[in-house]
């Protein structure tokens, strides 16, 4: 889908009053006592949170306001039907089990996608540290509390350098788990729960792999975008289609990422 240069200004300028919207309403109850969490999964704990709700009620909001047409695919609320061809991918807290420990790993999810679901533009924002990180249409950039910077992945190196990151150390079932630490045993570090941060630490070149199993398409859409406009790569286990979620993995480069494969399909 190619996108004229006047709508690509209007979808970035759309995705950050969002996320300017969300990042306001979260920090209304990040860190406070009294937040109570229910849980959407019978069988584990699997939390939402009243900031959750109504960060996306807002960020939904604006859609409706601004740009009506468009479809809407977001974790609290669901699919809403859109004829414009472009969706909007919204995950009003990514890690929503750290908002509630306080620990700031947590992150506000916007993507706009084109036709196959592939993102457009996305944007990670960490809304308590500041930092906001971005990329498509062109741009690559984070914004934070030491200013505006570019991002770049991190160049290639042997695994044995590397670092990997996943939110759960058991990553999925138990054959899932398996095959990442089976991994991870040929990288030098480790490090375990940082949520959708652990993209943003990609994109700024600062680690090197990402592996994660069970995600939902809201999860990696403003991720994939992120990383992508750095020159990152992220693909499902076998080198496919990562837009939809579910086994996923980002590397820094082709050749960490052709590594890491191999090793992820023994």
């Amino acid at each position: 889908m190619k996108i004229a240069a006047e709508l690509a200004v209007e979808l970035v300028s759309l995705t950050h009053e969002m996320a300017d919207a969300a990042r306001e309403t979260t920090l209304l109850h990040f860190r406070r006592s009294g937040l109570e969490a229910g849980t959407k999964a019978r069988d584990h704990f699997d939390p939402v949170t009243v900031a959750d709700c109504e960060a996306e009620m807002r960020m939904r909001a604006i859609l409706a306001r601004r740009r009506p047409q468009d479809a809407i695919l977001g974790e609290e609320m669901g699919a809403q039907i859109g004829s414009s061809g472009l969706t909007w991918v919204l995950d009003p807290i990514d890690g929503t089990r750290a908002f509630l420990a306080g620990i700031p790993t947590w992150g506000v999810l916007v993507a706009v996608a084109g036709p196959g679901m592939r993102p457009l533009y996305g944007v990670i924002d960490q809304p308590y540290i500041g930092e906001r990180f971005m990329g498509g249409f062109g741009t690559s950039q984070m914004t934070g509390p030491r200013g505006t910077a570019s991002l770049a992945v991190r160049a290639a190196r042997p695994l044995a350098e590397c670092i990997i990151m996943t939110t759960f150390p058991e990553v999925g079932n138990a054959a899932e788990g398996a095959a990442f630490h089976r991994l991870a045993r040929q990288c030098r570090l480790t490090r375990y729960g940082a949520d959708c941060y652990a993209y943003a630490l990609l994109a700024a070149g600062q680690i090197d792999l990402v592996v994660e199993a069970g995600l939902q398409a809201y999860d990696i859409q403003a991720p994939m975008a992120v990383i992508e406009a750095a020159g990152g790569i992220v693909t499902n286990w076998t080198g496919g289609p990562a837009q939809g979620g579910g086994r996923v993995i980002a590397a820094s480069s082709a050749a960490v990422h052709a590594a890491a494969l191999a090793l992820l399909a023994e």
